[in-house]
């Protein structure tokens, strides 16, 4: 009988294996492309804002903190601010974005909701193409067609809510012939248009948040006997409430911004007021554009001053709202 020999092998211990997680090859490529040119926007960005605030310095040197709190810009008076511009630049983005808020929320609701698959598509290319029409565009369908209609509902604003601050215009609206004039060239008029430019981009990013809101839960609000309104109402807007925030605050940001088609509507004017419905306002990329070209070099340092208030105002708006966008985006933060 033969035995066997079993040899006992010497126990070797479990070392788990190291992962790589270096990029290689293309993927190397691909990161090194992405943090170059993510850099080179960053840079771009700062090298404006630094810029902007060289430009500024005589302008703070010579006038202190009263160039933010002066109303009157008359260079030939040494008299240089920019406080009722700035009211006038909120004043046309708060009335574009009380007209483009309930549009864009409307439009976004209906094309990822309610309208047929074999629409869709069209829609979506029929909202972005808005997009993509110059200011220019705008702003002169916004003076020859829209001024003439929207200066009609300004009186008639006037007449029946002309008790408040907001809608006073210092004429008779029940006057036999009615001052057509004192209604147009407002800020009424140009958020109008400017409504029209920034309601689709935040339609888009409504949009796309609204077609990521989780199909079970859908599914499972129509099992328990919801509409179509009602589920909206529970899962859709519950989780793009981000996407919404976020896309307001984009377009707010644009409507900052908006230069030719408010310089082609308005009349310039420094009056510290609050009556969009009344002839007469200024933004501040409408005076930067107006009084560019005729500019000295005291007169374009506070132009740039300006504008270093504009870019840093539509920095932090854009930041909160890519902010608000990306956590809607992940699903964070969503009470569903």
């Amino acid at each position: 009988m033969t035995l066997l020999r079993t040899e006992v092998l010497p126990t070797v211990p479990a070392v788990p294996r190291k992962l790589a997680t270096a990029a290689t090859g293309f993927d190397r490529v691909f990161v090194i492309g992405a943090r170059g040119i993510g850099a080179t926007v960053l840079a771009i960005t700062g090298g404006i804002g630094f810029f902007l605030a060289v430009q500024a310095v005589p302008t703070l040197q010579r006038y202190g903190w009263d160039f933010f709190t002066e109303t009157q810009w008359q260079p030939e008076a040494d008299v240089l601010g920019i406080a009722s511009v700035l009211l006038g630049t909120v004043t046309v983005a708060l009335v574009a974005m009380t007209v483009a808020f309930p549009l864009a929320l409307a439009t976004a609701l209906y094309i990822s909701e309610y309208a047929p698959l074999r629409l869709r598509g069209t829609f979506v290319s029929m909202v972005d193409l808005m997009a993509a029409v110059p200011s220019i565009i705008y702003g002169i369908w916004g003076f020859f067609l829209l001024q003439p209609h929207a200066s009609a509902i300004a009186r008639w604003l006037h007449a029946y809510l002309g008790f408040l601050p907001f809608f006073k215009v210092d004429t008779d609206p029940h006057a036999a012939v009615w001052e057509q004039t004192r209604y147009t060239a407002s800020a009424f008029v140009a958020g109008l248009a400017v409504a029209m430019m920034v309601m689709p981009m935040a339609s888009a990013v409504m949009r796309e948040v609204f077609s990521q809101a989780p199909m079970g839960e859908r599914e499972a609000a129509l099992a328990l006997g919801s509409t179509r309104w009602g589920v909206i109402r529970a899962v859709v807007l519950p989780f793009g409430k981000g996407g919404v925030i976020g896309g307001t605050m984009l377009g707010l940001g644009r409507a900052l911004g908006e230069t030719i088609a408010v310089l082609l509507i308005i009349s310039p004017s420094f009056d510290l007021k609050l009556r969009p419905l009344e002839i007469g306002t200024n933004t501040v990329s409408a005076l930067i554009a107006g009084r560019f070209g005729e500019a000295t070099d005291a007169q374009l340092s506070a132009l740039l001053t300006a504008g270093l208030v504009l870019f840093l105002a539509t920095l932090v708006v854009n930041t909160l709202a890519a902010m608000v966008v990306a956590r809607s985006r992940s699903g964070a933060g969503t009470d569903i």
